[in-house]
């Protein structure tokens, strides 16, 4: 007697704001004509898993459809549209073969990386927040569908901070395995384009605290000493403690130049100061996967 299957699992994965939100929902599935099936309806059961049934067939259709539905709805929402990075997409499709290998859902098997250390590996866009929808379904469509009808699930597709995304689809018998890999990605920007954004913050803070304009200076110095940090992955190291003999001397790290630390804020209030000197150096590191600006700011 056949097994009665009329349910659907999805999982779904925020991060960036270092929230994971696992969420496993029963969902409808469709009947050959599109219309939902009843609840408990009869259909055809998941093929068994053997060595005979190509499970490692990707369907780039179905991730056509899914990118398409997902900005339709995006349309709908008063939303930007996704954009398909290729990086992404890598990271999605191997994810999508994990789980058709596995024969289940999940956002990391052992031996698997995080989804940000995931990405990093796979893609030179720079994200400050990564989120995950991985589903199984009959066809792209219905898995859409189930998607949005799932609230954790429809946030990410409608996130409108996310403006890249990844898919992996492959199909395991009459089943497909999706991933939905989404990130908002921000501007590539080149040493002298931090350096320039940084400058701006300062001046502001300065104009904020109602005192003269800094003198900018170069220091090659200040520049040796933000790579070295990014190299040692920390703030403090032997260059920071030499500057700090002679300057006054802030560090931090950002995914965002144009904005400087509280700390920074209130030093550059000082009616002392003359002048600064910034250092930047942009890193991928064991503590930000995806990357991150590290700065040295010398104040004199």
């Amino acid at each position: 007697m056949p097994k009665t299957f009329s349910l659907v699992i999805a999982l779904v994965l925020v991060t960036g704001a270092v929230s994971v939100r696992p969420s496993s929902r029963l969902m409808a599935a469709s009947d050959g004509n599109g219309a939902p099936a009843a609840q408990g309806a009869t259909l055809k059961p998941a093929a068994a898993a053997s060595p005979d049934i190509p499970f490692s067939d990707y369907d780039p259709q179905a991730e056509d459809i899914l990118l398409d539905l997902a900005n339709q709805a995006r349309s709908k929402a008063g939303l930007g549209s996704l954009t398909l990075d290729a990086g992404l997409c890598q990271a999605a499709r191997a994810h999508a073969q994990q789980m058709v290998s596995a024969h289940q859902l999940s956002h990391q098997f052992d031996g698997e990386l995080p989804l940000p250390q995931r990405l990093a590996d796979t893609t030179n866009t720079l994200l400050d927040q990564e989120g995950e929808n991985v589903a199984l379904d009959f066809d792209a469509a219905n898995g859409h569908k189930h998607l949005m009808l799932s609230a954790p699930h429809r946030a990410n597709l409608l996130n409108a901070s996310y403006n890249v995304i990844g898919l992996g689809v492959m199909r395991s018998g009459d089943r497909l395995y999706i991933v939905q890999d989404f990130g908002h990605a921000l501007p590539n920007y080149s040493t002298a384009e931090v350096k320039e954004r940084i400058a701006a913050t300062v001046a502001q803070a300065r104009h904020r605290a109602r005192l003269a304009d800094l003198a900018s200076r170069d220091l090659p110095a200040v520049d040796n000493a933000a790579c070295s940090m990014a190299q040692a992955d920390k703030l403090g190291t032997s260059p920071i403690h030499q500057l700090a003999q002679r300057y006054t001397v802030l560090t931090y790290t950002s995914l965002h130049p144009e904005t400087l630390p509280v700390t920074a804020e209130r030093t550059l209030a000082s009616p002392s100061l003359r002048g600064f000197a910034v250092g930047t150096c942009y890193a991928r590191t064991q503590t930000y996967p995806m990357g991150a600006y590290w700065v040295v700011l010398a104040l004199e």
